[in-house]
């Protein structure tokens, strides 16, 4: 029995699903699921090796049922044509409850267990009144879901500054937690207007090549440190994380460039003034 690695729901979220014995899929076939949830559409996209599955986070199961048929495609354009008018019909109900919530987007399951409302909210909401109106309107079971900001551009956003589709509405399963840290060690432009993504908060790529920078900064002797190099002594003005070099100022107050091969001890880690430590700290 051959496992497949799936992309399901509105959040676009991905799982490990079980096809029935002698059953293969190839990437790109959409296929009906059943989940935790219930039945849902889903596309394939690999299937579920061992390496592939040390890449994933979270990984919910399921099973894949059948290929989507002509007849699940022409009910999931069912779904999909009612969608407007059922937000529209949210909208109302909201409005008449006095709720303080924006409504971001519906989910209504292809098998019609329960309709997912996914909404914005500064705060605790008591919505318990308009699931029942909800529940009386559509028949069906009624799940309330906060979202943050940054959920919210998995829903709405479509291009980022790249030029390309948004990271959380494609290959991200989830957004990690980015900081100003991570702008400052790779030297990116602080302003925050340049760094932040569709969400308005810190652009998930900024994550992506973090590690990587850091690992290279632990090894290079910090700015302001006094080393000895095959040249003699110099004191780190700056660094060149990628290129792994060091800008330097030598004893006959020259400033060179020199690859992090070339610094034989570190007499002293830390030459800077204290104003000094604080515009170069990047903790």
């Amino acid at each position: 029995m051959a496992n497949f690695v799936c992309r399901y729901g509105a959040v676009r979220s991905l799982g490990v699903f079980s096809a029935k014995p002698n059953e293969l899929y190839k990437r790109g076939n959409a296929v009906i699921v059943r989940t935790n949830r219930g039945l849902e559409t889903a596309q394939v996209l690999c299937e579920a090796r061992e390496d592939v599955l040390s890449d994933l986070d979270s990984t919910p199961v399921g099973n894949i049922l059948r290929e989507m048929t002509v007849e699940d495609l022409n009910e999931y354009r069912h779904l999909q044509a009612k969608r407007k008018d059922r937000i529209d019909v949210c909208q109302r109900l909201i409005r008449e409850a006095n709720l303080d919530l924006k409504l971001i987007d519906i989910e209504h399951l292809f098998g019609g267990e329960r309709l997912i409302i996914y909404f914005l909210a500064e705060q605790r909401i008591d919505f318990r009144e308009l699931v029942k109106s909800l529940a009386a309107e559509f028949q069906t079971r009624i799940e309330m879901r906060q979202i943050g900001v940054r959920d919210e551009a998995k829903f709405l956003a479509d291009y980022g500054d790249c030029g390309k589709p948004v990271c959380c509405n494609t290959h991200l399963t989830s957004m990690p937690p980015v900081s100003m840290k991570m702008a400052k060690l790779q030297k990116a432009t602080l302003d925050p207007t340049k760094i932040s993504g569709r969400c308005g908060r810190l652009k998930c790529c900024l994550r992506y090549e973090f590690d990587h920078y850091e690992d290279i900064h632990t090894r290079m002797p910090p700015i302001g440190a006094q080393i000895v190099t095959n040249s003699g002594h110099a004191k780190v003005i700056n660094q060149e994380i990628l290129a792994q070099q060091l800008l330097v100022e030598t004893e006959d107050n020259r400033r060179i460039l020199i690859g992090l091969d070339d610094v034989l001890t570190v007499v002293q880690k830390n030459g800077l003034s204290e104003r000094e430590n604080a515009d170069y700290n990047l903790d």
